[in-house]
């Protein structure tokens, strides 16, 4: 059964340009369904069924943090990512916006190791032992805790495998939306009309290039994301 109060209109969502598209030439046929017409050389979005799908996906994840399950947020190109970051700290959630680095999740033991060393580094710079070693020792050390910041900073509290992934951009995040369908980790995408809407297990069909639409996508999922997280504070 859908909820209503996640407030999903038509007119919010054509004022953010979620319904433009990609030109006709750069289109998955598959992607017909969901496309309810031609403009300028653009296919244009069918927004009743994105918003049914943002209702489907807002349910989901409701039910996922009411039972304290966990969120891995994934965006990494420009327009994407400090929209990623925002809505994933709002939400208390996991999050890429920089790179995808391959095997992030089916190479888990890599990617836990990595995040033990940045850990280390970080407790070691805020104890200020950095400062205490030679120059140039330090200087690698402060490398290796930028480059952990950049790429790992935004998951530097997950201790396992996310029980969601929501994917901003299939085409983008290919890797990791692959990833997933290796663990069987459910995956929410934000597709638009040159992608599979067959390879989530929830996929909604919207505007990936504007920053609006991506915005408006991801405050729709927080929102119910933080007031599942709220159900399961009063009752745990």
């Amino acid at each position: 059964m859908t909820r209503r109060y996640w407030n999903i209109n038509l007119e919010e969502m054509m004022e953010a340009g979620v319904h433009f598209g990609h030109g006709t030439r750069k289109w998955n046929p598959r992607m017909s369904p969901y496309i309810s017409a031609k403009r300028k050389g653009i296919h244009i979005t069918n927004l009743t069924r994105t918003a049914r799908f943002l209702s489907e996906a807002c349910d989901l994840v409701f039910d996922a943090a009411s039972k304290g399950k966990q969120f891995l947020i994934v965006g990494t190109k420009n327009k994407a990512a400090d929209s990623v970051a925002r809505a994933a700290i709002r939400a208390r959630c996991h999050y890429v916006n920089k790179k995808w680095l391959g095997g992030m999740l089916t190479n888990w033991s890599t990617t836990e190791t990595r995040l033990h060393k940045f850990r280390d580094l970080r407790m070691e710079q805020k104890a200020g032992r950095l400062a205490c070693l030679p120059k140039r020792d330090a200087a690698v050390l402060k490398r290796q805790l930028s480059h952990l910041q950049t790429y790992l900073g935004g998951i530097k509290y997950m201790t396992g495998l996310p029980d969601i992934v929501i994917i901003v951009d299939q085409q983008e995040e290919y890797t990791a939306l692959r990833e997933c369908i290796t663990l069987g980790i459910p995956t929410i995408c934000l597709i638009d009309t040159n992608c599979d809407p067959d390879l989530a297990d929830i996929s909604i069909p919207a505007n990936d290039d504007a920053i609006a639409s991506i915005r408006l996508i991801l405050t729709k999922l927080v929102f119910a994301i933080c007031e599942g997280r709220s159900s399961y504070i009063r009752n745990p």
